[in-house]
């Protein structure tokens, strides 16, 4: 079996292809700028970009199945028609790259960013509808490119659509958002919390319900991939437990929404992430406790493992690979 993988680079990528190397598949990855250890792993590399469809019809040309994980996050709302353009755009290329080459199985990642968080009382499963404003542009491109996704399945695609929560865990290189808070706290550089909270999810349970989809997604279907939801004050204590950092103190959103301009303009100025910004406060705060993976259970075997085994996991792996000084 031959696999192509976009955003092979990041986190949950390059968990999938080091677990697809075990099982001995060959594999095919789409690169642009950043490589983690891809060079080192005995794969395929397809230099371009989703926005090159030539590029895109060599990483598809006789393979079976395609992962496509490639996005461009925004916390911010900056860069709209940038992210605008990998989201969807870039969707809607590859999914024409994996048509002309007669992919047998194109498997989507999406985000519980791109599902309405209200009615937020009732369980957030895959019968939620997808958001259908801008307030989030990466929540809405995901949604966007959902609809698109789905709209080839009708077409005749057997696509299939993954949707992980806050996704944390070993192998993080390159320093995912959520990965950057948890060093923060670990290295008691996180000035302060506030209320709210995420469901967590470990990337080893996100790549093996994703394999799992090669087998068993069913053509057109989506599947949540959830794990534990907990707050950011308890998240902290977990680790203070693991790793004996201190707790930061939980200080009001009001106050913290106070600090956004002054975050914004230290991001600005060091070209940096911001410790948090209006729409990162927006998900604490509203994100939704009661999030339902039952289908990806029944149908991809899906397990979920405590979120204090994935913390320990991740803490051990950023103390041996040296990110925590």
């Amino acid at each position: 079996m031959i696999v192509a993988v976009t955003g092979a680079s990041g986190h949950i990528g390059n968990c999938l292809v080091r677990e697809l190397k075990k099982q001995g598949v060959r594999i095919r990855v789409l690169v642009h700028n950043f490589r983690n250890d891809l060079d080192e792993m005995d794969v395929e590399l397809i230099q371009g970009n989703l926005l090159d469809p030539e590029s895109l019809n060599f990483l598809c040309e006789g393979v079976d199945v395609v992962f496509h994980l490639a996005a461009q996050i925004s916390v911010d709302n900056r860069f709209s028609d940038q992210v605008f353009a990998t989201n969807v755009t870039g969707t809607i290329n590859l999914i024409k790259a994996a048509q002309s080459g007669r992919v047998k199985k194109f498997i989507h990642f999406s985000s519980i960013e791109a599902f309405q968080t209200k009615p937020s009382d009732l369980i957030l499963d895959e019968n939620r509808s997808l958001i259908e404003t801008k307030t989030s542009i990466y929540g809405f491109t995901k949604a966007e490119s959902e609809r698109v996704v789905l709209k080839a399945a009708k077409e005749g695609l057997h696509a299939v659509i993954l949707s992980p929560t806050a996704v944390i865990g070993p192998y993080d290189y390159r320093g995912s958002l959520l990965g950057q808070a948890l060093i923060k706290i670990y290295q008691n550089r996180m000035p302060y919390l506030i209320s709210g909270g995420y469901n967590w999810v470990d990337v080893h349970d996100v790549v093996s319900a994703s394999i799992q989809a090669i087998e068993s997604g069913r053509k057109g279907e989506k599947y949540i991939l959830s794990g534990n939801f907990c707050t950011l004050l308890d998240t902290a204590l977990l680790l203070s437990e693991i790793s004996g950092c201190k707790v930061p103190a939980l200080v009001p959103v009001i106050l913290a929404r106070l600090a956004c301009p002054f975050l914004q303009l230290y991001s600005a100025v060091t070209r940096k992430e911001p410790l948090y910004t209006n729409h990162s406060l927006d998900l604490l705060v509203s994100s939704p406790a009661n999030i339902s993976s039952e289908k990806a259970k029944n149908e991809l075997g899906y397990e979920p493992r405590p979120i204090k085994q994935t913390l320990i996991e991740t803490y051990n792996w950023y103390k041996e690979n040296k990110y925590l000084s």
